[in-house]
């Protein structure tokens, strides 16, 4: 690694190592409902209930779900980790729940109407407290996902390993060495003689990024070293 590199200011974000299956999973887990939305909109369309504004609402976001599921799949092949500004396989989804929500709370209404009676019913708004936190993750997926990172820079290193966990931040002027150890972590010894010990292996990639890591840090004081033997003047 060259001067130039090392000076260079780099974030990395990090991806746990079960990143696309749980994404596949997470993709997977409203084709139910989607299909559901699907077929009683078809009914309504093909004679069997009035169609109205709703059922061709349902058929849409049905259809837009199931679009977007061949295409959250295709990306997660093509591209793991590919991250868009706005989640719009969430954004369907919290369609869906509303929609599934509203279904419910009415089909409950008329059945209250029916026998003259009121009754509570706390599934219709599960459902929209579920959509409106898939209408947040929408919006912030990619922010979030962000949130565990590896930053290099000029005065030295910092990140954050989980999404929950604590970040870390180190100056190079308390680094004294980075060690490599196991398959996928490294050791930091401060210049007051302390370490901690900082562990990749739950990250996709893990043993690429300790090793990024320690080549940025070598670089930078093969940098440093250069920069101070310019800087001498002769005698």
């Amino acid at each position: 690694m060259n001067t130039a590199d090392a000076a260079a200011s780099e974030r990395i974000t990090l991806f746990d190592r079960r990143h696309t299956r749980r994404q596949r999973g997470k993709a997977l887990s409203h084709i139910v409902p989607a299909l559901v939305l699907l077929t009683t909109a078809t009914a309504a369309m093909a004679g069997q209930e009035p169609l109205t504004t709703l059922t061709m609402l349902e058929f849409a976001v049905g259809a837009a779900y199931l679009l977007l599921l061949g295409r959250e799949l295709w990306l997660l092949k093509k591209h793991a980790h590919h991250q868009e500004p706005i989640a719009w396989l969430e954004l369907a989804a919290a369609g869906i729940l509303g929609l599934e929500g509203y279904h419910i709370l009415h089909r409950h209404h008329a059945a209250d109407l029916a026998r003259g009676t009121h009754s509570f019913h706390v599934l219709p708004y599960l459902y929209f407290l579920l959509a409106a936190l898939f209408m947040g993750l929408a919006f912030n997926l990619s922010r979030i996902q962000q949130r565990r990172h590896l930053h290099l820079h000029a005065a030295g290193f910092s990140g954050r390993l989980g999404i929950f966990s604590q970040p870390f931040h180190y100056r190079w002027a308390e680094v004294a060495a980075l060690e490599a150890a196991g398959p996928a972590d490294v050791i930091v010894h401060r210049v007051d003689g302390t370490r901690q010990q900082i562990s990749f292996a739950h990250l996709h990639d893990g043993p690429r990024h300790r090793d990024r890591l320690v080549a940025y840090f070598r670089g930078r004081g093969a940098g440093a070293a250069g920069a101070e033997k310019a800087g001498q003047q002769p005698e």
